[in-house]
């Protein structure tokens, strides 16, 4: 080894967790630079009151930026790619699709360069005319400027082909295996385990939160459904679906102590996964690793994640309440799905793995193959 010197760009930041992507790398820099790594994260200046140089072995960046929903992640990464491409690094490894133009900078300094390339952007319903069309071009030009590209799901990887004719290397998600530490947590809420389905994710419309909110609201089922996430700004689809009422429906917002979000995991009856252009996803995963019953999008991505139906259950977007309906008729069914939940991690998903996988692709670019 090396001790190799990888620049990481098109995060928020470390140690700051928002999201999947913030996770990722939390658990990537970390798991490399105890292979001895020397790992370097842009992070948004705007986000941290306190700037230290270094966390965790890991050496930190601050760069500023504006704040729009938009444009932010954007401009943020085009001065990291400047600021890295003239930078002592033996590897840039960029984050989001979005970014795929911008690995003309690096490239023409000399840098080796590899992108992530996530979800399909382009289908989100969230991006319409316009913006679908520049992540279509972003992730096609990130086939062509980068030297390597990752995708995070076999699924995934097969769209990359039939569409840009680009191979690449398929390196999941990861998840940490978990057990309850303080049940008493969700108490605080109101809750009480094995009493509520829960849903995790960001308020957009390509997580179908309205789709199961609504299934959810048709049911005759006497617990509750505890929604965690938001978004950051004022948004029509957000408050959309905060308007709906029914005293069995409990709006969180977000949750960023991990603990509470944990024991909220392991204390729902099942988890509902409504995520659709992603490939793997972190939250899905998360609610394997802590020993979740998933009901899941009938999408490609979550039938890989889930084995065909051999770690969840899978719903049609009309077909929801359907399948609620059975599991309250027949609770004790969803006891298997529980009691191997975490198998599934453990053999594809655990975080050791995904960090072996990332150090050979690494090592493998940085040599030259």
């Amino acid at each position: 080894m090396p001790g190799y010197r990888i620049a990481v760009i098109g995060t928020r930041g470390y140690p700051y967790v928002y999201s999947g992507y913030e996770s990722f790398v939390r658990e990537l820099a970390e798991g490399l630079v105890r292979k001895g790594y020397r790992i370097t994260v842009y992070n948004h200046r705007n986000l941290f009151a306190r700037r230290p140089r270094e966390v965790n072995g890991i050496r930190l960046v601050y760069v500023p930026t504006v704040e729009r929903k938009t444009l932010s992640q954007f401009i943020h990464s085009l001065q990291a790619m400047v600021h890295a491409g003239l930078g002592p690094y033996d590897l840039l490894f960029v984050l989001n699709s979005a970014n795929g133009p911008l690995g003309l900078i690096p490239r023409m300094l000399g840098k080796k360069i590899a992108i992530n390339v996530d979800g399909l952007e382009w289908k989100r319903p969230k991006w319409k005319g316009l913006g679908s069309r520049y992540f279509y071009w972003a992730s096609k030009a990130a086939t062509k400027l980068y030297h390597a590209v990752v995708t995070d799901s076999e699924a995934m990887r097969q769209i990359y082909l039939r569409e840009f004719r680009c191979p690449s290397a398929m390196i999941a998600y990861g998840a940490q295996i978990r057990y309850s530490r303080n049940p008493g947590l969700i108490g605080r809420m109101g809750l009480e385990a094995g009493d509520y389905y829960l849903v995790v994710g960001r308020m957009i419309p390509d997580n179908n939160i309205d789709l199961m909110c609504a299934e959810f609201v048709r049911s005759s089922s006497s617990r509750r459904l505890v929604v965690v996430g938001d978004v950051p700004y004022a948004d029509v689809y957000a408050r959309k679906v905060r308007s709906l009422r029914d005293p069995r429906l409990l709006f969180t917002g977000y949750v960023r102590d991990p603990e509470v979000l944990a024991e909220l995991y392991h204390g729902c009856f099942a988890y509902l996964h409504g995520h659709e252009f992603g490939g793997t996803n972190p939250a899905l995963l998360t609610a394997l690793g802590c020993g979740c019953a998933v009901f899941a999008l009938n999408t490609a991505f979550n039938r890989e994640v889930l084995a065909d139906g051999r770690y969840g259950r899978f719903f049609a977007k009309t077909d929801l309440t359907r399948v609620i309906e059975e599991a309250e008729r027949q609770p004790r069914q969803l006891d298997r799905l529980r009691a191997t939940a975490r198998e599934r991690i453990a053999e594809r998903y655990s975080w050791e793995k995904i960090v072996d996988q990332y150090h050979e692709f690494f090592d493998h670019m940085i040599r030259g193959g």
